[in-house]
């Protein structure tokens, strides 16, 4: 890789994963700037979470490179644990333990561990230290992950789906907690997770990746204003032809025709009117899941 830049937190160059004859990451190349907030999002098996094994050391490349605070993340592997927090899916806490043991046993893991933001999170996420993790709901032992994830203060913090099987109570308050760490500190946060509204509230830019692939990268504000479902009703004997430019996906159905589009502009709707014979047309706001659902189901479509 040529030198790294000191204006990301995360880089690869080429990043690539097989497993026998299947490419589960394909030639990613990707940078994330320091003090940001990242969105990984992809259907399952997407790549997402070999991703993040790679970044964390936890998977060898097949091809390619990647970085964390410009450390290579295979052969500098301890040294990036050291500034990085991670978080994933499972929870790999010794149930047997109390949630103080716990803490005891990972502290001397870090040299930067900080007691008392540690003891500050023990008040805010409401844990007992002398509760045996066995005895822990998941929301509080995904409460105790985050915990351990930030307490060494690092300057980069990794998500991957740590929201899953929370109920919408828990999961508010771990974002709650994800958010107070990163406005309080400034942190650089990649976050994955299938709950799209989750990505959407957190994330200042959004990184798609599909079948191994990264399709897209850019901000959530330009991808959500710039991205409208359109609803057309067809004139009776009217047929549709070619979509407007930057049309993702379409359905029709008898004289409706939805369609959703990049780079949505009024030209894009002078296009339709001008091309076809309409009774009606409407423009209608799309969320992060609406979006995200019809990019996928728009790849599909064309595979």
């Amino acid at each position: 890789m040529t030198t790294a830049s000191p204006a990301f937190a995360i880089e690869t160059v080429g990043l690539t994963k097989r497993y026998g004859p299947k490419e589960a990451v394909s030639d990613l190349t990707l940078r994330i700037p320091r003090g940001s907030a990242f969105g990984f999002i992809g259907p399952n098996v997407a790549g997402k979470s070999t991703t993040i094994k790679m970044l964390m050391g936890l998977a060898r490349p097949s091809a390619g490179e990647a970085r964390v605070l410009g450390l290579d993340a295979v052969h500098e592997s301890v040294a990036v644990k050291q500034r990085v927090g991670y978080v994933p899916e499972l929870h790999f806490i010794y149930r047997w333990m109390r949630v103080g043991e716990v803490i005891a046993f990972c502290r001397p893991l870090y040299e930067n561990w900080n007691d008392r933001f540690c003891a500050d999170l023990l008040k805010v996420f409401e844990l007992d230290p002398q509760t045996k993790v066995k005895q822990l709901s998941k929301g509080m032992v995904a409460k105790l992950a985050l915990l351990l994830a930030v307490a060494h203060e690092p300057e980069v913090l990794i998500f991957d789906e740590p929201t899953s099987g929370l109920d919408p109570v828990v999961r508010e308050e771990f974002l709650d907690g994800v958010l107070r760490t990163l406005c309080e500190r400034e942190r650089t946060i990649l976050f994955s997770s299938h709950a799209l509204s989750d990505v959407q509230r957190i994330a200042e830019t959004i990184g798609l990746i599909f079948e191994g692939r990264l399709i897209d990268h850019c901000r959530t504000e330009d991808l959500l204003n710039g991205t409208k479902r359109i609803r057309a009703v067809l004139r009776d004997g009217c047929t549709p032809g070619p979509p407007p430019e930057g049309t993702i996906w379409q359905r029709v159905q008898q004289r409706e025709w939805l369609m959703t589009v990049r780079g949505y502009s009024p030209a894009t709707l002078e296009y339709l009117r001008a091309k076809y014979s309409l009774d009606n047309v409407e423009v209608i706001d799309l969320g992060l899941e609406d979006v995200f659902k019809d990019l996928i189901k728009g790849r599909k479509a064309t595979a």
